[in-house]
C-alpha cells in the first residue's frame, strides 16, 4: 500500500513557482565599461554605432549559414540591435536638452542607419525558411531604424525645439495626473528653486553681514 501511495506522488507533476525570466543585456561588460568611460554625448553616439554595426554583422553572418537553432541567436541578436539604437536616440535627447553640441555624433549615426536600414530590408526581402522565427524583432528592428534615421535627419534646432515641447508635454500630463495636494507641493517646490535661483551668489557664512551694513553699527 505504501509503494502504490509513493508511486503515486512520484508521478504527479512538479509545480514550480513562475520565476521572472532575468533581463539579458545588451551590451557586454567590456561594452558597458567603455561606455562608462565615455562621457561626451559624441562619444557615446560612435561607440552605439559601432556596436550597432557588430551586431548586423554578426546576423548577415549567421544568416547566411543555414545551421539548426540559428533563428535563436538571429532573434537575440537583433533584439540586441534594436535596443543599442534606442539608446543611441535617449543618449541624443538628452543631450539636446543640455544643450550639448552633438554635430559629430549625429552625423556619424545618421550616415550608418541609411546602410543599417538597407541591410535590415535585405534580410528581410530575402525570407529564409526560419523567418518566422525572427520576423517580428526585425520589423521592431527595421521600425526603430527607420524612426530614429527620420530624427537623427532632422536640423538640430527644429529638433531641440522638439525635445522641450515634449517635456513640456509630458510634465502637463503629470501635473493633471497628481492630486490638489500634491500639485499644491510642487508649485511651493518650485516657487522656492524659482527664488533660490534669483538670489545673488555670496561667499559670505551665514549670519555675516556686508561691512557698513546697518547691522554692524
Amino acid at each position: 500500500m505504501r509503494n502504490a501511495i509513493l508511486l503515486l506522488v512520484l508521478s504527479l507533476p512538479v509545480l514550480v513557482p513562475n520565476m521572472p525570466a532575468q533581463k539579458r543585456d545588451f551590451l557586454t561588460p567590456f561594452e558597458a565599461n567603455q561606455l562608462r568611460e565615455a562621457q561626451n554625448p559624441n562619444d557615446r553616439l560612435q561607440l552605439y554605432s559601432t556596436w550597432a554595426l557588430q551586431r548586423l554583422t554578426e546576423i548577415e553572418k549567421i544568416a547566411a549559414d543555414p545551421k539548426p537553432g540559428r533563428a535563436t541567436f538571429v532573434h537575440d541578436l537583433l533584439e540586441d540591435y534594436t535596443h543599442i539604437i534606442e539608446a543611441a536616440d535617449m543618449v541624443a535627447e538628452d543631450a539636446l536638452r543640455r544643450k550639448v553640441a552633438l554635430d559629430v555624433g549625429i552625423g556619424a549615426i545618421a550616415g550608418a542607419e541609411k546602410d543599417f536600414l538597407a541591410r535590415l530590408e535585405k534580410l528581410r526581402d530575402s525570407k529564409p525558411k526560419d523567418f518566422a522565427r525572427f520576423e517580428f524583432v526585425l520589423r521592431e528592428a527595421i521600425d526603430t531604424t527607420e524612426d530614429s534615421l527620420e530624427l537623427n535627419q532632422q536640423d538640430l534646432g527644429a529638433r531641440v525645439g522638439a525635445v522641450a515641447a515634449k517635456d513640456r508635454k509630458e510634465q502637463q500630463e503629470r501635473r493633471a495626473n497628481m492630486t490638489p495636494a500634491d500639485r499644491e507641493k510642487k508649485n511651493v517646490e518650485e516657487y522656492k528653486e524659482a527664488t533660490q535661483k534669483r538670489k545673488a551668489p555670496t561667499l559670505r557664512r551665514a549670519g555675516e553681514t556686508a561691512p557698513g551694513s546697518s547691522a554692524n553699527k
